[in-house]
């Protein structure tokens, strides 16, 4: 699927992307973690830097050359993830997301024994064009790993919201965790001060649910 437009400085994309065939691209909790963390250390204009091995070895200690992108959300789920992301131009995106997703193909293919893709080609973009539109993305993303515990919330609604609040406020690999339940060593991935506009209310679960009640993207 060709783009009908060409990324530009200063503008906010929501990127996303799924397994090829819909297939899963997390097996363990191992690679969850290392795809969490590869968002830090591929948003790099500088040189390659070399992930540890280790997932324990926090990212605080990884030194990188300035951000090529400043990463606002994301939301990792079991065949597919979200970012929304703002250009710094130069074809800072497609270069973060060219680093980014080789990066983890290799780290899958040398670990499973396997070759090729792991995502369809080529990753999916959109323009986000105006503030509401970007308040409607950071609800559609946080919310989307709630397909997890209900696969037809989009359709019939949160059947208990209390229940589906304390999960999304336990879920790591959503950005969620780092706006509205505590600092830690991933919140490092976020340029939580590139945000255009004010996501406070966005912690409630019922505001997220206005945010994003009149047009539910089926774009996974």
């Amino acid at each position: 699927m060709d783009r009908k437009f060409t990324f530009e400085e200063g503008e906010y994309y929501h990127i996303y992307n799924r397994g090829v065939d819909k297939r899963k691209i997390f097996f363990s909790k191992g690679d969850w973690n290392h795809f969490q963390r590869l968002l830090f250390v591929r948003n790099s204009a500088g040189g390659h830097i070399r992930l540890p091995r280790s997932n324990n070895v926090p990212l605080a200690a990884i030194k990188r050359e300035g951000a090529l992108v400043d990463i606002c959300a994301y939301a990792m789920m079991s065949n597919h993830f979200h970012l929304l992301v703002r250009d710094k131009g130069d074809d800072s995106t497609s270069k973060f997301m060219g680093k980014f997703l080789t990066a983890f193909s290799l780290y899958m293919n040398k670990k499973y024994e396997r070759s090729g893709p792991m995502m369809c080609r080529p990753f999916r973009a959109k323009h986000i064009d105006s503030d509401e539109y970007f308040r409607f993305l950071i609800s559609y993303i946080h919310l989307n790993p709630m397909d997890q515990m209900q696969s037809d919330w989009k359709e019939k609604g949160i059947r208990d919201k209390k229940q589906a609040l304390e999960f999304l406020r336990g879920y790591e690999y959503s950005s969620y965790y780092d706006y509205f339940v505590r600092e830690r060593d991933e919140s490092l991935v976020l340029s939580k001060e590139s945000l255009p506009v004010g996501i406070d209310d966005l912690e409630d679960l019922s505001a997220m649910l206005d945010a994003s009640r009149n047009e539910i993207v089926k774009s996974e």
